[in-house]
């Protein structure tokens, strides 16, 4: 693969992933976030990063665009600012959310599947994916995002952890490192103007994966709380109205992915090994 620099609008969890992959083969890393801090603890691993807004910036020609900004009412910041630089791009990734799907009472969400926002967040991901789409970037629906350090593992040992436990509710999710390499991997195969879902292989409830956590741990799983006893709140019950699985088939045909933790086991089971914690 050429040694094409990778610029990250929102250089954080993910591009961090995805930043070691191109570091390894010779590749320039560069990107935006939004504190000094932020930015400093980036510079010291040898990343060309910005804090912005607040700087001016102008991504290399040729670099390969990652975009996970958060979006706003009207769309996304990155396009708004730099969407007229798009032409320089060999290839532009932006990241959104299966959100935009909507609840398919346990369904299964495919990337022809209309999309359907319930939530304000979502239904700006979905404007943001049509601007984006609109210049030929290709756009990734993701679930929810685990890896070290971001995992079940962390919050079986939260205090007050409790399982939430709402019957039929699944969802899907994907390892940090599997969700780079499926992106390492569309900057070579580029497919403009499309859409790929990336999950594993196994939609699962919530409360099973905090489970098998504990057992990985060695200690006794969060009790277990009934969804209508949680006293949640109202953005933590949006998140539980939708129940749907997503399929990832169509990011495994096009570029011949396959997830190195095809189920939240094995991706617990890499969580517990970096976090260098024993049963």
């Amino acid at each position: 693969m050429p040694a094409v620099q990778l610029f990250g609008f929102g250089f954080g969890y993910v591009a961090g992933f995805l930043a070691e992959r191109a570091s390894a083969r010779g590749a320039g890393c560069a990107g935006t976030v939004r504190s000094e801090a932020g930015a400093a603890a980036l510079r010291a691993r040898g990343y060309d990063v910005a804090v912005w807004p607040g700087t001016d910036v102008t991504p290399a020609d040729g670099a390969d665009w990652l975009i996970s900004v958060p979006p706003d009412l009207e769309g996304c910041p990155v396009f708004r600012s730099f969407g007229h630089l798009a032409g320089s791009a060999r290839s532009i990734s932006y990241l959104s959310t299966t959100g935009v799907y909507g609840d398919l009472s346990g369904g299964w969400a495919f990337e022809e599947t209309p999309v359907a926002p319930l939530s304000r967040e979502a239904s700006n991901r979905a404007r943001a994916e049509e601007q984006w789409l609109s210049l030929g970037a290709m756009v990734f629906r993701l679930p929810g995002i685990y890896g070290p350090g971001r995992s079940a593992i962390e919050r079986v040992r939260e205090p007050g952890a409790r399982r939430i436990v709402k019957a039929g509710q699944v969802f899907s999710r994907i390892h940090a490192a599997d969700l780079a390499a499926l992106l390492e991997l569309a900057m070579v195969r580029v497919k403009r103007g499309e859409v790929f879902n990336v999950c594993d292989d196994e939609p699962a409830p919530a409360d099973e994966v905090l489970v098998h956590a504990a057992g990985l741990l060695g200690v006794e799983p969060p009790p277990a709380v009934a969804f209508e006893d949680a006293g949640l709140s109202p953005m933590a019950q949006r998140f539980y109205a939708e129940c749907k699985r997503v399929s990832n088939a169509k990011a495994k045909a096009v570029f011949g992915w396959r997830p190195a933790f095809a189920t939240y086991r094995e991706g617990l089971a890499d969580c517990l090994r970096a976090a260098g914690v024993g049963r």
